[in-house]
Order: structure tokens, then sequence, then C-alpha cells
């Protein structure tokens, strides 16, 4: 099995870009949707995205957002891929070239056939149902049907992930990549060090 990557998300300091990518993070991710506590301007995060080495992926989050806004940010920033966290359909993406991620909130009644209809390039992120705030909410979700849905497609993990609860996650679900926002940070926006630190080593113990 390949080691699990890991994405930190919500990033809105450069100091927090640059310790996660020093610890091992593949993706560092940067919410543009106005009412997420980690909302980071566009041309913020592209100061901090041209200073991201080759291997690592700027990931743009985004939620219900027009497909043109979503275009010029993703050009502005250099992303590496796009992430869309709504109720926004896929088809409407058409035009981004960029690879493209969709949030899947797996909550009461979820069912693993409802990927079915996403495009195979398109991967998957699992997180916990959150209608109003789409995403860092700490919340774990059901990993035996996360699992399901990892053996079928690519996966990132998301929902409640800290360093205490991360090896068993990668263990249950085997997904393609783990992501974490509020589980390493001492507020919304601002990562903590030994945080993070102790989150890579719960991963490379995986």
């Amino acid at each position: 099995m390949a080691a699990t990557r890991v994405k930190i998300c919500g990033i809105c300091r450069a100091a927090d870009a640059t310790r996660a990518v020093e610890l091992g993070a593949s993706a560092i991710g940067f919410v543009f949707w106005p009412d997420s506590p980690r909302y980071i301007k566009p041309a913020e995060a592209r100061e901090i995205a041209v200073r991201l080495p080759a291997h690592v992926t700027a990931i743009g989050v985004f939620v219900d957002q027009p497909a043109k806004y979503v275009e010029e940010v993703a050009e502005l920033v250099a992303l590496g891929a796009v992430q869309l966290h709504g109720t926004e359909s896929i088809e409407a993406f058409a035009d981004v070239w960029q690879p493209l991620i969709k949030a899947v909130q797996v909550g009461e009644g979820f069912q693993v056939s409802s990927i079915d209809g996403l495009p195979a390039s398109v991967t998957v992120l699992l997180d916990a149902h959150d209608p109003i705030r789409r995403g860092g909410t700490g919340r774990t979700i059901d990993w035996t049907l996360a699992a399901a849905v990892a053996r079928q497609r690519p996966t990132i993990l998301s929902g409640g992930l800290t360093a205490a609860n991360v090896a068993e996650a990668i263990a249950r679900v085997q997904p393609q990549m783990v992501d974490v926002s509020s589980g390493v940070e001492s507020a919304p926006g601002r990562k903590d060090a030994d945080t993070l630190r102790e989150f890579f080593a719960a991963v490379a113990a995986a």
C-alpha cells in the first residue's frame, strides 16, 4: 500500500504552509468561500502558492460559486486542483482544466452508490455533513462507509481527523489522501506547530 498523502486545508498564513510542507504535506488547501472562518483572498493565496515546491499541490476550495469565478481564481493562484464543496453540479465546471475534487457529505442516509454519478476523473472527498459550515467541523464520519467508497475510486478522507485518530482512520479506510483543517489548529486559520508535527508523525506511523 502506498503511503497516504496529507492535505493541510484552510491555510491562511505563509508560515503555516511552509511548516506543513517541511513536515511532508502533499497538498495545501485555500478556502475561497467568503463565509468560511478560514477564507483567504485569492491575491493573498497566490503569494503563498507561488512559493510552494513543485511537488506540493495548491488546491482551491469553493462552495456554490460561479464557474467563471472559479476559473479566474484558479488561474490567478495557479491552482493544481479545484475542490467543489457545495451542491454545485460537476457538469458546470467542464471548462476548468485543473483536476476536480468533489466533496461528498457523509451523513444520515448516505449511500455509497450516490457517488456513481460522478465522472471517474473526479476525486471524491468525504466529509461530515454540515450544510452551514461546509467543512472544518471537527466531526468524524462513518469510516465503514468511507472504506467502501475508497475501494471503488481514489478518495480523500476528511472530517474530524486528529493525531489521535488518523492512524486508525487510514488503517480502516485506506484513502489516497487525508485532509485536515480544524484538527491541527489553535484557532480557525491558525495551524499549531506542535499539533501539526503530531499529526504527521501519526500518519507516518500508520
